[in-house]
């Protein structure tokens, strides 16, 4: 049983992933949710809303859904293969958590949540690409490329349209799926279904049992992967040491998550041998010593980007869980080495336009 440290947070996910009958409340809601998302994709294809283009290839990775799907983890991998393939890329973000100033803020291992966010320090740390952060991505995009990038990941952009991109992702966590089906306020959906269609990639987070989504049955096998995240050894949140899931397998801990999709978090330890008394707590919520204060001296265990957040508090006995990105072989190499040759000719492509209009 989940504990959830906030009654809305848990309200919404009854709505939106169970069987509640607020749903037909809120309904007319989602309905005019829908009207002004196709208004403004509308203005922006007929050039009333402008999109930017930029000087070097545009890689968007998002979802549709409010929520965790594996979105950062993908952001990380992401870099760290393109980067491995030769490319420099530099990763924009919104900053979630975060209160940047009016320019682009560059988020580095040693950033303050407060100002870029948890995610930004957590892809800054683990990708060792440039990230910058504001709620203006063409203006982060920017930044990135005067700092040498030559591609760019939008992490969670799939609906800033006003930044133009080459090529798109979209992150689905294969359990809950797209939960009732319904737009915000009613449903988790920040754009409809149909928007699957358009984007160039579907990846979808599984535990390793077959997928069997509806909104995946109407994907061809080419369009969508899927991937799981596997744990690392786990680290001590204000120390050097280490130990493996196993080495709490049998006891009893207090797992703290404030992200998206807590309970993914919670049976992943479960999984792993540990009786587990949860705390889920908002998404990006900045955790403090006092969220910490259990009193009873057991191992307190959270996620590492919650680590990230609570980095020099005075908690004993506290560990956090890198994970990474796992693809079965076939399914990583196919899309990923066609990703990787579409973007080194687009930078071709660019390059022969920039020099045509310099």
């Amino acid at each position: 049983m989940v504990r959830q440290n906030g009654n809305d947070q848990d309200w919404l996910q009854r709505l939106w992933y169970g069987e509640s009958a607020w749903r037909f409340l809120l309904w007319p809601f989602s309905l005019v949710f829908s009207v002004l998302v196709s208004l403004r994709l509308a203005l922006y294809r007929i050039g009333v809303f402008r999109s930017h283009r930029l000087s070097v290839p545009v890689v968007v990775a998002g979802n549709i859904t409010v929520g965790g799907t594996g979105k950062t983890p993908i952001t990380i991998w992401l870099a760290r293969e393109l980067k491995i393939r030769g490319h420099k890329p530099g990763v924009v973000s919104r900053g979630y958590g975060g209160k940047v100033g009016p320019v682009p803020v560059e988020a580095t291992a040693g950033s303050s949540p407060a100002t870029v966010g948890d995610e930004a320090i957590l892809i800054a740390a683990r990708s060792r690409c440039p990230v910058f952060v504001h709620p203006d991505r063409v203006a982060a995009a920017r930044a990135a490329i005067a700092a040498g990038a030559d591609v760019v990941i939008a992490d969670d952009g799939l609906q800033h349209y006003r930044l133009a991109r080459d090529y798109e992702i979209a992150v689905i966590d294969g359990l809950r799926g797209t939960g009732n089906g319904l737009l915000l306020p009613a449903g988790p959906l920040r754009e409809p279904l149909d928007r699957l269609q358009c984007v160039d990639r579907v990846l979808v987070q599984t535990e390793g049992q077959d997928v069997d989504v509806p909104f995946l049955r109407r994907l061809t096998d080419r369009s969508s992967s899927a991937f799981t995240l596997v744990p690392k050894q786990m680290r001590e949140l204000n120390g050097e040491s280490s130990r493996t899931l196993g080495d709490f397998a049998g006891q009893t801990v207090h797992a703290v998550a404030a992200i998206g999709n807590p309970t993914r978090f919670f049976r992943m330890l479960e999984a792993h041998g540990m009786r587990v008394i949860p705390h889920a707590y908002r998404d990006h919520l900045q955790l403090t010593a006092k969220h910490l204060a259990f009193g009873d001296g057991l191992p307190i265990v959270m996620t590492e980007k919650d680590a990230v957040k609570c980095s020099g508090l005075p908690v004993g006995n506290c560990w956090y869980v890198p994970v990474t990105v796992k693809f079965p072989n076939a399914g990583r190499s196919n899309w990923l080495e066609e990703l990787n040759i579409f973007l080194q000719k687009k930078k071709e492509e660019l390059c022969r336009s920039n020099a045509s209009t310099s």
